[in-house]
């Protein structure tokens, strides 16, 4: 499926067009270069949170996430206790998944360890040449890329969990890493 025309006329991504909660989404954040620790630790856990859901499932939960997770600082994070565990499983702000909450806390005691810029240095290494040439189509998006497996390995090997060569390429996508969106698409811009 190629690019759609929009409510304003401007052809987009077809997914992006169910609802305006993601078509505001597409049009301002997914594919836009994201950088410092912190931010990139938020896009990880949601994506893992949205493993199995609908990214809109997630989506409409993220101010839900910010509050419940201390707006995904790190520092923070990695000092919650079982008592901020059992309140997380608790909160119908978000998803009250056992293992994405546990998932969660360890990766940001496991960050918490990590020099200032490391999470960023790792994710945006992992980074595909330029020149890829734009999808298409929505059958031309791949799933799952050499370097999104290659990212979901180093993140394992240094103690990150419950991301998978799939989440890794949704995290690339959502931060800029790759630009799919379509060769037709309004928001189409150059990856960073």
């Amino acid at each position: 499926m190629s690019a759609l025309a929009g409510p304003d006329g401007g052809l987009r991504c077809p997914w992006a067009l169910s609802t305006t909660d993601y078509i505001a989404y597409h049009d301002t954040e997914w594919g836009r270069a994201v950088h410092g620790d912190d931010a990139l630790y938020e896009r990880l856990c949601l994506e893992a949170f949205q493993s199995g859901l609908s990214w809109l499932t997630i989506l409409r939960r993220r101010e839900g996430f910010r509050t419940a997770f201390a707006d995904f600082r790190i520092a923070a994070v990695a000092r919650f206790d079982e008592r901020d565990a059992e309140r997380l499983l608790a909160d119908e702000g978000i998803i009250r998944n056992r293992a994405k909450i546990e998932a969660a806390l360890a990766n940001a005691r496991v960050l918490a360890q990590w020099k200032p810029g490391e999470l960023d240095e790792l994710i945006w290494s992992h980074a595909p040449e330029p020149g890829r040439p734009a999808p298409t189509t929505i059958e031309d998006v791949p799933a799952v890329t050499p370097e999104s497996t290659a990212l979901a390995k180093a993140l394992k090997k240094e103690g990150i969990r419950f991301v998978g060569p799939t989440t890794a390429y949704a995290l690339m996508q959502a931060c800029g890493l790759v630009n799919d969106h379509l060769a037709a698409c309004t928001a189409r811009t150059p990856a960073a």
